[in-house]
């Protein structure tokens, strides 16, 4: 389903919006939204590890992994970075066809951003894992991961580029300039050529400190929340 609504997404909505939208900040909004459209989807691929934590919970694995014989860190890096990978292979041929669509790469820039991409899609998994096992609760979950989608995607320049969220509001812009999802966003673009950065070290310092906090904050949260019991 994520796969069609993706392909549906470039063939309906990304031709009718860049034919109704003329945004003088990028010569062909439908490039600049088809590169937007694979970090929406890849982001919301890599919250989906939380969900597999209340399933495992609702049938008895933490009780296994809690038996076997590794450390607490080093099972809450494993999920974290499973959880980003599983994401990333299954966003790739999406990946690839919005390359196609685009039509342009810039290899070295293009390695750089898929770096940032891998980081991005850990960083992703971990801080859903470790909402979820603050949370333990399914239901709450899902609500807040809904927020967060509509908050977290929409307030950054995956669908629309930085001025124009500024100029919609000054606080709106605040937010989308210190996004994460903004920074994979614009990597990714500037990886295919659609635009350029003034300073792409940047964004990639932001994605960087987003997967190192979320990582380690997540082994904290997750060794001293997994036993704790009370999962509904």
């Amino acid at each position: 389903m994520r796969a069609i609504w993706f392909v549906s997404q470039i063939a309906f909505f990304g031709v009718i919006a860049s034919r109704m939208i003329n945004v003088n900040a990028v010569k062909d909004y439908f490039r600049y939204y088809v590169g937007g459209l694979s970090i929406m989807t890849l982001y919301s691929a890599a919250i989906f590890i939380g969900f597999d934590i209340y399933e495992e919970a609702e049938h008895g694995v933490f009780e296994y992994l809690l038996s076997l014989p590794i450390s607490r860190r080093q099972l809450v890096l494993g999920r974290s970075i499973g959880g980003g990978l599983r994401s990333f292979i299954y966003v790739g041929p999406l990946i690839a066809i919005s390359l196609y669509v685009i039509g342009s790469l810039n290899p070295l820039a293009f390695l750089v951003s898929l770096f940032a991409l891998f980081l991005f899609s850990f960083g992703v998994s971990g801080m859903s894992i470790t909402l979820a096992v603050i949370i333990k609760s399914s239901d709450r979950f899902d609500i807040l991961m809904g927020v967060l989608d509509a908050l977290i995607v929409r307030l950054s320049t995956a669908m629309y580029p930085l001025a124009v969220v500024q100029a919609a509001n000054p606080a709106y812009g605040g937010i989308a300039s210190f996004n994460p999802v903004s920074f994979a966003a614009d990597l990714f673009r500037w990886g295919t050529g659609i635009f350029t950065l003034d300073n792409p070290l940047l964004p990639l310092l932001g994605i960087v400190a987003f997967f190192g906090f979320f990582t380690l904050f997540g082994v904290v949260i997750y060794g001293k929340r997994i036993e704790g019991g009370g999962w509904k």
